[in-house]
């Protein structure tokens, strides 16, 4: 049996070359590969047609991490913390949501591929949480171990991810300033931080869709975030 191909979204990276680049985090890849599927990088030059002729060979989704989405694209004004917008990641990522959902096939969404998800379905974004949602958990934590953990979340008994994962409450890290503030219709909270901003969601009825805020990629030495990515690329295969 072979396994299943996993596309991954990919951003542009910023080198002191002149040559452009993109690509995505080792980590991503690494868990996928561990988990039993082969990670394809979905290039950030494809026409939407283009991204259409791809989907039909992979077998499911991860939407990464990354920069900030444009916040015109679910209707808000700029902010003065939105950074690194890309056009072309958004326009791909959003079309991808799309064009998947409506297929079947399954998907997961992580940080940037949470939120990205959200608004492609008609949410919407908190620009900055510090300026906007100011509570009793740091969220940003850029400045520490990309694996410390910053908080817990509380998972809802009933929700796929409390199945894979078999607990009712996780602990985290924490990489983001932004979340989401308005949740698109078509899908159900199933986690909150301690200051119960979403951090987790699914689209029900649907065999695997399922997005979380943090990044369960860098926590592999946990067996429960193994169990998330396992869980996935079953799931596709």
């Amino acid at each position: 049996m072979s396994k299943p191909l996993i596309g991954l979204t990919t951003t542009r990276i910023a080198k002191a070359s002149k040559t452009p680049k993109f690509g995505a985090n080792e980590q991503y890849a690494k868990a996928i590969s561990n988990a039993g599927g082969i990670p394809v990088l979905i290039p950030l030059n494809l026409s939407n047609d283009d991204v259409d002729d791809l989907t039909v060979h992979l077998d499911g989704i991860l939407f990464t991490g990354g920069n900030d989405i444009d916040p015109r694209q679910y209707g808000n004004p700029s902010h003065r913390k939105v950074e690194g917008v890309d056009g072309d990641r958004d326009r791909i990522e959003i079309h991808l949501v799309r064009k998947i959902i409506p297929t079947g096939k399954p998907f997961l969404g992580i940080c940037r591929g949470f939120q990205v998800i959200n608004v492609a379905l008609g949410g919407t974004l908190f620009e900055h949480l510090a300026d906007q949602f100011p509570g009793n958990v740091r969220h940003d934590n850029h400045a520490l171990p990309r694996n410390f953990l910053a908080h817990h979340v509380q998972i809802d008994p009933d929700s796929r991810i409390s199945r894979i994962i078999s607990t009712k409450q996780a602990n985290v890290n924490s990489l983001h300033h932004q979340g989401v503030r308005n949740l698109a219709p078509e899908l159900i909270p199933t986690g909150y931080a301690p200051d119960e901003l979403i951090e987790a969601f699914e689209l029900p009825g649907y065999a695997f869709g399922l997005a979380v805020q943090w990044h369960p990629e860098e926590l592999q030495e946990d067996v429960l975030m193994r169990k998330l990515f396992e869980d996935f690329v079953n799931s596709c295969g």
